[in-house]
């Protein structure tokens, strides 16, 4: 382990001036990103919101730290809007610009555990890593659920809690629906509950607990992890824990400066160009697919001669 500082730098990402539609050319660099818990195939998923979020973001190395896809929903109800393609669309273009794009599965895509170790369109799978920063400083990334009682033990239960938590976010859509005709920012009436009641409080403080002392038993620095949908960077018993939070809640992500910072990014509020492509998308069918693999082209296999074919063509 390093002798830096255990706890990073805590900064809070400005939100963007009017711009075009394309990738912004003043788009902040990071060393790293690290997204998580998107839930693309939910209604909660604020694609749009992330879109946004990428076009005046970029990095060398982006970790997509397991949920992206909520494979849960999806078995229950296909949804899969124009945004939610387009996220993926706008993660493939920024890998075919050089970006290492490295993806950790959580409990909602789990079924792309069943391809650790290979590249999906160039997209590296893995379970965990360890991601050295620019300070020297060592960190596990993990999604989280791995250390989840509920998830690893009673799945029943976590697919209740799952119920539970998708009607508290169908009601979000219509709180937001009236903030925003309001001119307010995207605001969680789940984020808000779940930080009131009493246990969800005690279960994530439990949680931070258990990743901040697995990631001392690997003798690293900290911890970067997803699962809980709680943003948050800290000192917990000498171990940096870092939570990138979500993009159905929280709407935030990690960034990783070139001198080995890190700064936690909210982006709850569109530029102009998201505004303009929000009021696009909602001319559009809903459903721009029929089924995953049109989507994400799951099959690595498939991925590697897609590419191969492309390199001939070149």
């Amino acid at each position: 382990m390093s002798n830096q500082p255990g706890k990073p730098e805590l900064t809070t990402g400005s939100q963007p001036p009017s711009g075009g539609l394309g990738d912004a050319p003043d788009a902040k660099k990071f060393r790293t990103l690290f997204l998580s818990d998107v839930h693309l195939g939910s209604r909660g998923c604020q694609a749009h919101l992330l879109l946004d979020f990428m076009r005046f973001h970029d990095a060398d190395t982006i970790y997509l730290v397991g949920d992206i896809v909520d494979g849960w929903r999806l078995k229950k109800r296909w949804h899969w809007p124009q945004a939610h393609n387009d996220v993926v669309q706008k993660l493939l273009r920024k890998g075919r610009k050089g970006s290492r794009i490295v993806y950790l599965p959580g409990n909602h895509d789990e079924f792309l555990r069943d391809y650790l170790g290979m590249q999906m369109g160039g997209i590296e799978i893995v379970d965990t890593a360890i991601h050295e920063a620019a300070d020297g400083r060592r960190f596990l990334v993990v999604h989280g659920d791995q250390y989840d009682v509920v998830v690893r033990h009673a799945k029943w239960l976590a697919f209740l809690g799952d119920w539970a938590y998708n009607f508290a976010l169908w009601t979000n859509i219509y709180v937001n629906l009236v903030r925003r005709r309001m001119g307010f920012d995207y605001w969680s009436l789940s984020a808000w509950a779940k930080n009131k009641v009493k246990n969800a409080v005690s279960f994530i403080g439990r949680y931070e607990e258990t990743l901040s002392h697995e990631a001392g038993k690997a003798d690293v620095d900290g911890v970067i992890c997803g699962h809980i949908h709680h943003a948050t960077m800290q000192d917990v018993g000498g171990i940096a824990y870092v939570n990138t939070g979500d993009w159905v809640e929280s709407c935030t992500a990690v960034g990783e400066n070139e001198d080995g910072s890190f700064e936690l990014i909210k982006w709850t509020r569109l530029s102009a160009a998201g505004e303009a492509e929000l009021r696009a998308a909602k001319a559009k069918p809903e459903n721009v697919a029929d089924d995953p693999a049109q989507v994400l082209a799951f099959d690595p296999q498939a991925s590697s001669r897609d590419d191969d074919d492309r390199s001939a063509a070149a």
